[in-house]
């Protein structure tokens, strides 16, 4: 942080604007120790706990830094992990103990629509029946990415990772990502960050998936309202949207993948370019299985994901403020 935006800081706090910036920029210095949570004031007694899946150091401490700029408005925690009461638990304890009257919790996914997110609107009781897969997420190791994943993590054996977490204040649950129109801004950021032409374009997003037919298809709803989205704020030629779903069993993975490579050249049969964007929060894995399922196809890949990127931090102040009341 410069001289200058640090006297900005101190002498200027009251800019709304700056504070932000400064927060970004402190963040990224902040490890660990989240001993300087903002205390909650008479004004403000919403705590944020962020929900996510978690990643390599790199990807969590992206998280951990958006956190660090929404603390500067409110008590903040994050828990990652899949539906895990292990890390969901002591991130409620702590917000808590920090004195917050409500908790608002923000699942930083790609979509609702999977037994992920209702399995933690179970355990954050917002769901009256567990999901099947609750007792599957359970078994799972969650400590993702080392140090912060890990922080504050139950060891407990005995611990009941199948019941609601328990809060002496009550917890209201926004949705994920899904079809926000900040999520649109971002994926055409990442597909004009490589386009050369967007007149002869076409942008390919692809997103993970879930397994279940349904599922999938809610997962398209949302794809196809971020592709009108990005067609309203652009000049590509076209926007055309899948999933891989690689979870599914073997023939559901073969179909998803002729429909890839289907959509992909019917775009160079049209003497026209491909940019594959890739809805995904993070690169670590899930695009390098897109680019073998395009072997031999020519088209250019977006060279990040959503993270990192600013905007997510206003779309998690915006989830909070419109978070739906508790039933």
């Amino acid at each position: 942080m410069s001289k200058r935006s640090f006297g900005i800081y101190r002498f200027a706090s009251a800019l709304v604007a700056v504070v932000f910036a400064v927060g970004v920029a402190a963040a990224q210095t902040h490890h660990g120790d989240h001993s300087g949570h903002a205390s909650t004031s008479a004004s403000n007694k919403t705590g944020i706990l962020i929900l996510a899946h978690g990643g390599d150091k790199n990807w969590n401490a992206e998280v951990e830094k958006g956190a660090d700029s929404l603390r500067k408005t409110h008590p903040v925690e994050v828990a990652f992990g899949m539906a895990s009461k292990r890390t969901i638990q002591p991130a409620v304890d702590a917000l808590v103990k920090s004195g917050v009257e409500e908790i608002v919790a923000v699942p930083l996914f790609i979509s609702s629509h999977s037994s992920v997110i209702t399995s933690t609107e179970f355990l954050l009781g917002a769901r009256n029946e567990a999901p099947k897969a609750l007792a599957i997420f359970a078994k799972m190791n969650h400590g993702h990415g080392g140090d912060h994943a890990s922080h504050n993590m139950v060891e407990d054996p005995s611990f009941d990772l199948l019941t609601p977490v328990v809060s002496k204040v009550p917890i209201r649950v926004t949705e994920a990502l899904n079809a926000h129109p900040l999520v649109a801004a971002i994926l055409l950021s990442r597909a004009l960050e490589i386009s050369k032409k967007p007149e002869n374009e076409v942008i390919v997003l692809v997103a993970h998936g879930p397994v279940s037919a349904e599922e999938n298809q809610l997962w398209l709803n949302d794809m196809a309202k971020l592709a009108d989205g990005i067609k309203a704020k652009s000049k590509f030629a076209r926007i055309d949207y899948l999933t891989v779903r690689d979870d599914a069993p073997k023939e559901i993975r073969d179909q998803a993948t002729a429909e890839l490579r289907g959509v992909v050249q019917n775009a160079l049969d049209e003497k026209r370019s491909v940019l594959i964007v890739p809805l995904l929060l993070s690169y670590g894995g899930i695009e390098k299985g897109i680019q073998k399922r395009l072997e031999g196809l020519d088209y250019t890949m977006s060279n990040h994901a959503i993270l990192p990127d600013e905007r997510l931090v206003e779309w998690i102040r915006i989830s909070v403020e419109s978070a739906p009341e508790k039933k």
